[in-house]
């Protein structure tokens, strides 16, 4: 396989404008969800079959009592080594060789979902309950086959999400995270060398939503 694409994610650069979760429905034609006010801005409250990417947010107090209010904008990680591929026989989900991008088909019905839900260590795949397909983000696969950045990182205003091939965006993580600490002593990213979608953070993990453990 190739080196293929990569994001960056700079939780430092994120605003929550949702920009990236408008988009990602728009460009995806994918219908919008009938929500409730549950006392927090997040909206909606978790991933479906026809959500695929949102913009988590998580309020809380540090140890010495200063507040926090951290964004993270959640999507599948399109791993190197996919979890949610343990059960996969026919191509029901499908690694591709040239951009690295980690596809479900429409095989995915045939799948046992709890079983491709639990090997994802980020909790990522959802299920349409009627057609019992799995979806998730595809990394905008007909856009970045046609020299188009994802839709995603086409919206962010800030420069939060940028997206290009995987050595050039691990080495503007590194350079990132080194600049960062500079003011952000706990800065760092999770998980560079095992995911293609790679956050950088500016605290500690257990700030943000379902981060580094996954549950």
């Amino acid at each position: 396989m190739s080196e293929g694409y990569s994001f960056l994610v700079d939780t430092s650069k994120c605003t929550a404008c949702r920009g990236c979760q408008i988009a990602c429905k728009q460009w995806n034609g994918l219908p919008g969800t009938q929500t409730k006010n549950e006392g927090t801005y997040e909206n909606p409250l978790d991933l479906s079959a026809d959500t695929w990417k949102i913009v988590r947010f998580s309020e809380g107090s540090s140890k010495d009592g200063a507040p926090f209010w951290h964004f993270f904008s959640e999507q599948c990680r399109h791993c190197l080594s996919p979890g949610c591929m343990a059960e996969v026989e026919n191509d029901e989900i499908v690694q591709d060789e040239k951009t690295g991008a980690v596809l479900f088909t429409p095989k995915t019905s045939k799948l046992n979902y709890k079983v491709t839900r639990d090997g994802c260590p980020y909790d990522i795949p959802r299920q349409d309950p009627k057609t019992k397909r799995l979806f998730k983000c595809t990394m905008c696969f007909d856009r970045i086959t046609n020299d188009m950045v994802p839709a995603c990182a086409k919206s962010c205003p800030t420069g939060a999400l940028v997206f290009g091939e995987r050595p050039k965006i691990l080495e503007m993580v590194k350079d990132r995270v080194q600049d960062l600490v500079k003011k952000y002593p706990k800065a760092k990213a999770i998980n560079p060398e095992d995911v293609r979608v790679i956050y950088i953070i500016t605290g500690e993990p257990q700030q943000y939503w379902k981060l580094a453990a996954g549950r």
